[in-house]
């Protein structure tokens, strides 16, 4: 049979290659950046490596942009043609009123894109349909380079961010410090629990992970949890008096899963400037996440009457174990009271020790009671008899040693400095609690693998704020 004049017409007509007009941009493009580099050929001292690493750095932006440019334009070329739109609020059809230009800054270079702007009168509102599906935002900064930065940002103060990109990407970077604390506010201000823990899907996963570490039996889950203090400001204008500043507990918690010597599997973090009411709501949610079937939970902490309220209320059937160093410190206290001789008081100490590992605490306290001490010494034997006493079944480190459980907090404590104390107590500064608490979100975000998911929504929110406006 014979074809239709249709299928003739298609047969006949050429098909166009999608990527012919990005081939000849690019094409164009490299011969505008091999013209700029072609005076390290020229120079009279022939340039080193890292000179030519530089320069190729300092001037990439030209063909990267410029094809980053023309696959936008490729991709939405209906967009940038188009005479007519509806309204996104009324769906009214609306003519096109203008063209407007917009310059804009990414990883990979500028670029620059000519597109159509609408205006309902009925609804108030204007709009480029371009922005909203290139998700373009009114910075000229797009996106990845404040992802960027706002990662960085994390580790240091923002201009020093903006900086450090400028440098690695070979991209000009000039943004505000104003600009950057606005940033960090709006991002930190999305980075709820939900989102900056992990999910229960991926909790399980990590489990999994690390259950090939215990062949015989269900992995050690541990549940550690301290405070560590930050200073604080009250908030105040730019021109006003900001007072007396504070220093006020962070409190943290971490939840990790030891696999082998000086090895652990991250599940979780989680610090905040707060009082110990509100983080026992905040470990309480953290708790629902955690299948308890597949582990075997130890609640690990120092000597704050806090810390195990508060574990044993989320966590009532995990073991307790105090702190091993917290402990040594005590018995340590009261033996260089009593001991001038350091042989002896080390070998007290080492005894002591030794019996608390058994759960002998009774052993230790008799030990105590004979001591022959003046009043001085009698009162520090006191509050050591009350504080062994009062964490009775907490020690036992021979046991958790032999089960596989930790018996020191370094893990928390290193928690406290990289999550909190290198960031907020750097030289000179003071944070508002809002604020503070929102750098500590976005800490425990990157430590926690969940910056990105943070991102991502603070990605949608601002994409949606601009199709709310217009």
């Amino acid at each position: 049979m014979g074809r239709s004049r249709k299928e003739n017409r298609e047969c006949s007509s050429p098909k166009i290659d999608p990527m012919a007009n990005i081939r000849k941009a690019a094409h164009e493009k490299l011969d505008c950046w091999i013209d700029e580099l072609s005076p390290l050929l020229t120079e009279e001292k022939p340039p080193t490596l890292m000179e030519v690493s530089t320069r190729i750095t300092e001037t990439r932006s030209t063909l990267t942009g410029g094809v980053l440019d023309s696959i936008n334009k490729e991709i939405h070329k209906h967009l940038l043609t188009q005479k007519q739109s509806h309204c996104p609020k009324c769906k009214k059809i609306l003519m096109r009123k203008r063209v407007d230009n917009k310059n804009y800054n990414t990883l990979q270079g500028s670029g620059s894109i000519e597109r159509p702007y609408y205006h309902c009168r009925d609804c108030g509102i204007g709009f480029h349909p371009l922005d909203e599906a290139m998700e373009l935002t009114r910075s000229v900064h797009q996106l990845d380079i404040e992802e960027k930065v706002l990662k960085l940002a994390t580790e240091m103060p923002y201009k020093r961010a903006a900086e450090l990109v400028s440098d690695i990407s070979g991209i000009p970077v000039s943004l505000s410090n104003h600009h950057g604390h606005d940033t960090l506010c709006d991002v930190s201000g999305i980075a709820d629990l939900d989102i900056v823990v992990p999910s229960q899907e991926e909790i399980e996963q990590r489990i999994e992970e690390a259950s090939q570490y215990y062949p015989k039996e269900k992995p050690v889950l541990v549940v550690a949890l301290d405070g560590a203090y930050t200073p604080t400001r009250p908030r105040s204008n730019r021109k006003g008096k900001r007072g007396a500043g504070e220093w006020k507990e962070v409190k943290g918690v971490r939840l990790y899963l030891p696999i082998e010597k000086g090895r652990i599997i991250q599940i979780a973090s989680w610090h905040q400037i707060q009082n110990k009411d509100q983080m026992l709501a905040d470990i309480k949610e953290i708790a629902k996440l955690i299948p308890t079937e597949k582990v075997r939970i130890a609640l690990l902490g120092d000597g704050a009457s806090w810390v195990w309220n508060t574990l044993t209320e989320c966590f009532p059937d995990g073991k307790e174990v105090l702190d091993y160093f917290h402990c040594k410190e005590h018995i340590h206290k009261v033996a260089e009271a009593h001991y001038d001789d350091p042989v002896k008081m080390e070998q007290w100490v080492e005894s002591a020790m030794a019996r608390l590992s058994l759960n002998e605490v009774d052993s230790v306290i008799r030990g105590l009671q004979r001591f022959k001490s003046n009043p001085l010494e009698s009162d520090e034997l006191d509050k050591l008899i009350t504080y062994l006493s009062n964490h009775r079944g907490r020690f036992d480190y021979d046991r958790c040693k032999r089960e596989g459980i930790p018996i020191g907090s370094g893990a928390i404590e290193s928690a406290n400095k990289f999550i909190s104390h290198i960031r907020l107590k750097r030289s000179g500064a003071w944070w508002v609690v809002e604020n503070g608490n929102g750098m500590l979100r976005l800490r425990c975000a990157l430590y926690n693998g969940t910056f990105d998911r943070v991102f991502d929504r603070y990605r949608t929110k601002k994409i949606r704020q601009m199709e709310t406006n217009g």
